[in-house]
């Protein structure tokens, strides 16, 4: 872009277009670095119910389905958050009757 931009007449399209990209160009490698471009979290965290989808043959009503989908959130979040999820949910379902 940098090489480019001297030779190309600023009132073309590609000369706005570099133009546009200059001005830009500190935002879009700052949001380059401070953001990852894949989603390979996500799809890791969501791997170990896919592969036991098989499981889910046992959710024979939708209140089951979302009853499930709420564990499987719960669970997923608190290892995101770095909390060993079967004491943190007894910890919590504990708890809420007294709440």
């Amino acid at each position: 872009m940098l090489d480019l931009l001297p030779k190309v007449p600023p009132s073309s399209a590609l000369g706005r277009a570099l133009g546009y990209l200059h001005g830009q160009f500190w935002y879009a490698t700052l949001r380059m670095v401070a953001l990852e471009i894949d989603n390979n979290s996500a799809e890791n965290a969501i791997r170990p119910f896919v592969v036991g989808r098989k499981n889910w043959l046992f959710c024979d009503s939708i209140a089951g389905a979302k009853a499930s989908a709420n564990l499987y959130s719960l669970i997923e979040t608190a290892k995101a958050n770095g909390l060993e999820p079967f004491t943190w949910l007894h910890h919590t379902l504990e708890r809420i009757p007294t709440s």
